[in-house]
């Protein structure tokens, strides 16, 4: 099986990004990587809302560091490896501020436990020092099993323009979902999930969720039929939901649809990207196909990212950025009319791309191996 993260990757998956065909020149005005730090084995970076002179470093390992001003805090936010599983898929894998994060300090956390890999979310509340959490604040908000296969774990938090919590759960690990949980409504694992933590103790379920009230299906569930959503991204600008999931042996995939949109059914195992998956017929019908279908000769496993809504590199903004972990390019489309159009390769390659990360003010980074890139203005 691949793997997204570094520890585990079993390399004979795929080949080499160094073995891939030279791409085309980088289209004028395309941007740079910039170093920003090295860190151990980064999975995640964000801000919170309203932050513009810190960003905050997940690493998989379990530490939340605090860059600011281009400094990294010798002390860590947060460090929760006593409590966390790592390696492989396994690990410490986001956080997500509250929108209110300004008020109430509170913010979200998504990893896998020590005692046998089962997803945990919970929260925490930062100190009277910005820079520190209080790790006895911890408060559970969700828990599901996944202690059958190490892989397909999900990981990320996000809130939504909606203001509700999201949560991407990969499909339980295996390969070719052994424990159908891709089309089984009444699992939250290969999900999109959908909690206002604002209500309810410790959530409540939003009432317009599209499975509330239905026998044998989970109300948390927003979205179905997902293989490993590690990362995905909503778009404000546009109301649009972006989710790069990886695929089994053959097609890595990016679904675009309205944020706004419940109850989408993304296919797996049903489908692969957008081919039936193991057959070489299936019933489509009622499936959500992919805008951006690639296959195996040298990629291995999509990693997505955001869509540039930044200042500092105006001829891309509108594009979604895009890598995967084996090519390690550095890809980007527009989402116009219902398609991916204005394709580009920027002519960049990073070994290990295992995520992407975003600022307060739109800015895009790229996470590889233990490094943190910053797409910057191209010389």
């Amino acid at each position: 099986m691949r793997r997204l993260l570094p520890l585990l990757f079993v390399t004979t998956a795929c080949h080499s990004f160094l073995d891939q065909a030279t791409p085309p020149p980088p289209p004028a005005g395309s941007p740079r990587l910039q170093l920003v730090d090295n860190f151990t084995s980064p999975v995640y970076l964000t801000a919170p809302p309203g932050d513009t002179a810190r960003l905050f470093v997940v690493e998989q390992g379990g530490r939340i560091q605090v860059v600011h001003h281009d400094t990294t805090r010798a002390r860590p936010f947060l460090d929760l490896a006593g409590k966390i599983s790592s390696g492989g898929e396994r690990g410490l894998l986001s956080v997500a501020f509250h929108p209110g994060y300004a008020s109430n300090h509170f913010f979200y956390v998504y990893f896998t436990t020590q005692t046998n890999g089962d997803i945990r979310i919970e929260r925490f509340t930062a100190t009277s020092n910005p820079d520190v959490a209080d790790p006895a604040t911890t408060k559970l908000i969700l828990t599901t099993p996944h202690n059958s296969q190490p892989n397909h774990n999900g990981g990320l938090l996000a809130f939504g323009p909606d203001g509700m919590l999201y949560a991407g759960l990969g499909d339980g690990g295996g390969g070719g979902d052994p424990l159908l949980n891709g089309q089984n409504f009444n699992a939250l694992l290969g999900s999109l999930l959908r909690l206002d933590v604002d209500h309810g103790d410790p959530y409540a379920i939003p009432a317009d969720n599209p499975f509330v009230g239905q026998a044998n299906h989970r109300g948390e569930i927003w979205a179905k039929g997902l293989r490993n959503p590690w990362r995905y991204a909503f778009d404000a600008a546009t109301g649009l939901l972006y989710i790069a999931d990886v695929g089994q042996n053959l097609h890595e995939e990016v679904d675009v649809v309205a944020a706004n949109h419940g109850g989408v059914n993304y296919g797996w195992n049903i489908m692969e990207g957008a081919s039936c998956y193991n057959a070489t017929t299936c019933n489509q019908t009622g499936l959500q196909l992919p805008v951006i279908d690639y296959g195996h000769n040298g990629p291995c496993s999509i990693t997505g990212g955001y869509v540039y809504r930044g200042s500092a590199i105006p001829g891309i903004r509108g594009h979604y950025f895009y890598s995967d972990y084996c090519a390690g390019f550095l890809k980007s489309f527009r989402y116009e009319n219902g398609v991916a159009v204005d394709q580009k390769d920027w002519g960049l390659t990073e070994s290990s791309v295992t995520s992407f990360g975003q600022d307060f003010a739109g800015e895009i980074y790229m996470m590889a191996g233990n490094t943190i890139l910053k797409l910057a203005p191209g010389t």
